[in-house]
C-alpha cells in the first residue's frame, strides 16, 4: 500500500516523527504544525529544531500552517495534537469534504482523557461526537513502545492499530508497513487507550522512585520493579472498569511494553518530570494540581502524566475503584503529600 497521501494534524515530536518515517517509506505526507517556526523548519531545514532536534527530516515530508490543507483529500490522516487541544483542533476540518463523506481514514496517536461536561472521556468517544457520524466506530487508535526519537531514527518499534473496524485497523497496518515499524491490530479500543494514558501516570512516579533511589540506599532495582508490576495492575484494573474487552492487551507491547519504556527510558518526558519533582523542586511555584495544569506551559515540556493523573483520580471515585499510585500523584501534585512520604506509605 505505498503511494498513499497522508495528513498529520499536530507538529510536536511524535506526530514529526511518524510523519517522517512514513514519508521515508514512500508516502506522500504533509504535517500540519501550530507554530510557524516549526513549518519553516521542516521546509528549509528539514529538521523540527523545536521538537525533534538534531534529527534530519525525510526530503518528502512538507509542512503547513493550513490545517484544512493538511487534511483535505487525503487517504489518510493522523491526529497526534495534545489530548487538552485535541478535540478544538478537530473541530476545524470537520467540514471538510473529504471528511464530512468518510473517505478518509482517521487514525490517533495521542495519549490521554479529554474533559468534558459530564466529566473525562478517552479521546475516541470524544472524537466521535466532533467528526461526522461517517468516523462512528471507524476511527483507529495507534499506540505502543514508540518514543518519537527512536522512531525518527528508524529503529524498529512496535505499535498496536486498534479499532472497532478490523478493516480499517487493517488498513492503518498496512499503511505503516514500512522501515522501522512493526504494526499488529486489535479490536480492544478502550484497553489500548487506558494503557496509553494511565501509562504516564506510574511513569511520573517512577521518576519520583528513581531520583530517590540515586540519593539514597532505601530502593533500589527491585523496588522499580515491584512499582512497575504494581503499576501494571492498576492500568488494568482500571482498563476493566471503563470496559477493555482483552486481558491480552495489558501484557502487550500496548500494556506492559510501553509501560516499560515510558518509565525507564531516558526520553520518557513523565520520568524526567517524577525526576524533577525530586531534584529540581519544578513543583514548588505551583500551589496545587489546577495551578499546575493551568499553567503547564511553565515547565518546558508536557508531562501528560499530571494531566491524566487528575481524570484518572475523578474516574475511579465514579467508578468506585482504588487505584493507590494513580491517586498517590494526584495527591502530591495537589500538594498534598511529599512524594518520599507517599513511596514509603506505598511500599511497606
Amino acid at each position: 500500500m505505498n503511494g498513499k497521501t497522508i495528513g498529520i494534524i499536530g507538529g510536536g515530536a511524535w506526530g514529526t516523527a511518524m510523519a517522517h518515517i512514513l514519508a521515508s517509506g514512500g508516502h506522500d505526507v504533509q504535517m500540519w504544525a501550530l507554530e510557524e517556526e516549526v513549518v519553516s523548519a521542516v521546509n528549509y531545514e528539514h529538521e523540527n529544531t523545536k521538537y525533534l532536534k538534531g534529527i534530519p527530516l525525510s526530503l518528502k515530508l512538507h509542512a503547513t500552517a493550513d490545517i484544512k490543507q493538511a487534511a483535505s483529500d487525503k487517504d489518510f490522516l493522523i491526529l497526534s495534537s495534545p489530548s487538552l487541544y485535541l478535540a478544538r483542533t478537530v473541530a476545524q476540518i470537520v467540514d471538510i469534504p473529504s471528511i464530512v463523506n468518510g473517505s478518509t481514514c482517521i487514525g490517533v496517536l495521542t495519549k490521554g482523557f479529554i474533559p468534558t461536561d459530564s466529566g473525562a472521556k478517552l479521546i475516541l468517544d470524544v472524537l466521535e461526537t466532533v467528526l461526522p457520524f461517517a468516523y462512528h466506530k471507524n476511527l483507529v487508535y495507534i499506540s505502543g513502545p514508540s518514543h518519537a526519537e527512536e522512531v525518527a531514527q528508524g529503529k524498529l518499534t512496535g505499535l498496536i492499530a486498534a479499532s472497532e473496524n478490523p478493516k480499517n485497523s487493517i488498513r492503518f497496518r498496512e499503511l505503516m508497513k514500512v522501515p522501522g515499524l512493526m504494526v499488529f491490530s486489535s479490536l480492544d479500543v478502550v484497553g489500548v487507550q487506558i494503557c496509553a494514558a494511565a501509562k504516564n501516570i506510574i511513569a511520573v512516579i517512577f521518576g519520583c522512585l528513581d531520583a530517590i533511589a540515586e540519593q539514597s540506599n532505601m530502593f533500589g532495582d527491585n523496588t522499580e520493579s515491584l512499582l512497575l508490576a504494581a503499576g501494571l495492575n492498576e492500568i488494568q484494573t482500571l482498563g476493566f472498569a471503563m470496559g477493555a474487552t482483552h486481558a491480552e492487551t495489558f501484557t502487550s507491547i500496548a500494556g506492559v511494553g510501553d509501560l516499560e519504556v515510558t518509565c525507564r527510558s531516558k526520553y520518557g518526558r513523565n520520568r524526567r518530570f517524577g525526576r524533577d519533582i525530586i531534584l529540581q523542586n519544578i513543583l514548588d511555584p505551583f500551589s496545587d494540581l489546577e495551578n499546575l495544569i493551568a499553567r503547564i506551559s511553565e515547565i518546558g515540556y508536557l508531562p501528560e502524566g499530571a494531566v491524566a493523573c487528575k481524570y484518572v483520580q475523578e474516574i475511579s471515585r465514579k467508578l468506585n475503584i482504588k487505584l493507590p499510585i494513580c491517586s498517590g500523584l494526584y495527591r502530591i501534585l495537589n500538594k498534598e503529600i511529599k512524594p518520599l512520604d507517599f513511596l514509603i506509605e506505598l511500599l511497606r
